[in-house]
């Protein structure tokens, strides 16, 4: 009760008698939410769950919040359309699984080589990615939040070890996204499936690779049933971010302190999620390798050199699509660059030194 007052408190006070708290309406506003998660799912899936209950206690009942999973009232690929329709009024999701109606949205979760969580909070919230967010989802008729974040993602699990290039040539591999794209140039046959249909898809060998998160979240897909080596950092997802997707007419017709709200829980959401895989990622690693004799392994620099070559033709191609996908495709980077730069010579460089110092990883 104490927290629940303390971020109202902390909402009406960032922006004056404008967001003072309304009394509550009788039986309040509903809130249709669906997801691109399975029920349940670990990590992803219970962020969700948790943000549709979070919005639902910080507004006191005034937003109550109806949760559907995937598959539960549309399919995981299916709520975009859901709620840029009306028939729905918000989605959880990652951005880049509706990268077929404008790749722009690539850069609303993450690119190759791109940004990590951090960085691209701070695009996203200081340094002009909102903006660039509400022109592309506008065009659809949708506004766009922040919920959650996964941090740096793992390569990825294979059936056998990657040594260099020519081990991707005719392999199948579940990847999205623009990240999909440089593993097709590479000679990858790529497929986009979701969450909930990645493991039957593994164990029958209709794909023989997929990435999904990290140790915390893939532990519990039991990946390790049907291809035994893990690569660790991968160059598709640096720091994936999701979204809260909202029908944007149903969005605007909110109150002031109704959109301080949900913009509060999903702020919220994004830290809890991205320190939550912080803090499991370690020890669910350790699980996989002293449980499931998992074997851990890191690209090369030939293959990741090999990336990086695809991915710069990658980028060209997006930037060829319309002027919009050019227009964010270089302030995305122009900001990587600013951005990044900081972190190389500040944070990066003293983790180096820590963990040489300290002996860690």
């Amino acid at each position: 009760m104490e927290r629940r007052k303390f971020l109202k408190g902390a909402a009406i006070a960032g922006t004056g008698a404008a967001l003072a708290a309304p009394a509550i309406a009788q039986g309040g506003k509903t809130i249709t939410i669906v997801s691109t998660w399975p029920r349940d799912f670990p990590g992803l899936g219970l962020s969700a769950q948790r943000l549709a209950e979070r919005i639902n206690v910080v507004s006191g009942g005034s937003l109550r919040t109806e949760y559907f999973a995937a598959g539960e009232r549309v399919g995981a690929f299916d709520v975009f359309d859901e709620v840029a329709s009306g028939n729905s009024q918000a989605y959880i999701g990652a951005e880049y699984y509706f990268g077929g109606k404008h790749p722009g949205f690539n850069y609303f979760t993450s690119v190759p080589f791109g940004m990590t969580t951090p960085e691209w909070n701070a695009w996203i919230k200081f340094a002009g990615g909102q903006e660039l967010w509400d022109e592309l989802a506008g065009e659809f008729g949708l506004k766009t939040l922040t919920c959650g974040g996964t941090g740096a993602q793992a390569g990825g699990w294979f059936n056998k070890e990657i040594l260099s290039p020519d081990d991707l040539n005719g392999l199948k591999m579940r990847i999205p996204g623009l990240a999909g794209a440089v593993m097709t140039k590479l000679g990858v046959s790529t497929v986009s499936l979701p969450g909930g249909q990645i493991y039957e898809n593994l164990v029958s060998g209709a794909i023989e690779a997929t990435e999904w998160v990290g140790p915390y979240n893939d532990y519990f897909m039991k990946f390790y049933e049907a291809a035994k080596y893990y690569y660790t950092a991968g160059m598709h997802e640096p720091g994936g971010g999701l979204g809260f997707g909202m029908n944007k007419s149903w969005w605007e017709s909110l109150s002031d302190y109704e959109q301080a709200v949900i913009t509060a829980c999903c702020n919220e959401e994004m830290a809890a999620q991205i320190e939550e895989a912080s803090a499991k990622n370690g020890e669910y690693l350790g699980k996989l390798v002293n449980e499931h004799g998992v074997e851990v392994r890191a690209f090369n620099e030939e293959v990741w050199d090999a990336f990086g070559s695809a991915a710069e033709e990658v980028f060209e191609e997006t930037r060829d699509h319309s002027p919009l996908a050019a227009k964010i495709n270089d302030a995305y980077q122009a900001s990587l660059r600013e951005i990044g730069g900081w972190r190389a010579i500040a944070e990066i460089e003293f983790t180096k030194q820590r963990n040489r110092i300290l002996d860690i990883g």
